[in-house]
């Protein structure tokens, strides 16, 4: 980004900041970042405005066949980089996350790759997530759960041998009396609908960009449930 951002409309400058998030232009989103907050735009409204609009354009052209993994890798990357400027920010001015996310592979399983990217993705959308990383038992995300109190619970598998111990964290959470408070996701190569119902899953999510969308959409649901 050669122009002197000072020089242009805010308006504007949003645009060329989705456009260089699309790009994967760390260094170019972290120069946005900063000039938005000089011209004293509320860190939330950099994060909505900027950076979580920017990887909407993203997820969208990933769920569509525009973009492949790598791509999407690299927007996620320069995402990070523009929240790295932000996070401390937004902490100190209290500003409100869309919700938080516990993720991580299932006992037995190493693969992390989609994990990963769901987890970017997540981060992309305004969400909280913590990562608890690959091969856990239930007992960890048991504990997870109980650590972080997370709206969401992610699990992933790239096998068909461990893809059912989903079904025994789900079991876990319920013996816990924890069930109810997360909505429960799951995804994976082997993964599909029938067994996502099967295991008690809330949702399947065959990728990340419908996984963002998926938990929008379960959030929302769960705000506007009133209770009986």
């Amino acid at each position: 980004m050669s122009e002197d951002l000072t020089q242009i409309e805010t308006s504007e400058l949003l645009e060329i900041m989705h456009d260089d998030l699309y790009d994967g232009l760390a260094d170019e989103v972290v120069a946005g970042v900063n000039e938005l907050l000089r011209r004293n735009l509320l860190p939330y409204e950099v994060l909505t405005q900027g950076l979580v609009a920017g990887m909407d354009i993203v997820g969208v052209d990933f769920r569509d066949g525009i973009l492949f993994v790598p791509e999407v890798l690299m927007a996620a990357k320069a995402m990070k980089a523009g929240m790295a400027v932000l996070r401390p920010l937004l902490a100190e001015t209290g500003a409100p996350s869309i919700g938080t996310m516990v993720i991580g592979t299932v006992k037995g399983d190493i693969h992390d790759i989609g994990k990963n990217l769901v987890t970017m993705m997540m981060e992309g959308a305004g969400f909280k997530v913590h990562d608890i990383g690959i091969n856990n038992d239930a007992d960890k995300f048991i504990q997870a759960v109980k650590d972080f109190k997370p709206d969401i619970l992610g699990m992933s598998a790239l096998l068909t041998t461990t893809m059912p111990y989903m079904k025994v964290v789900i079991q876990s959470l319920e013996k816990a009396n924890l069930r109810d408070q997360v909505i429960v996701l799951v995804g994976g190569a082997p993964v599909n609908q029938p067994f996502a119902e099967a295991v008690g899953a809330d949702a399947y999510c065959r990728d990340a960009s419908v996984a963002v969308i998926t938990a929008k959409a379960l959030m929302e649901q769960r705000r506007n449930s009133v209770p009986v």
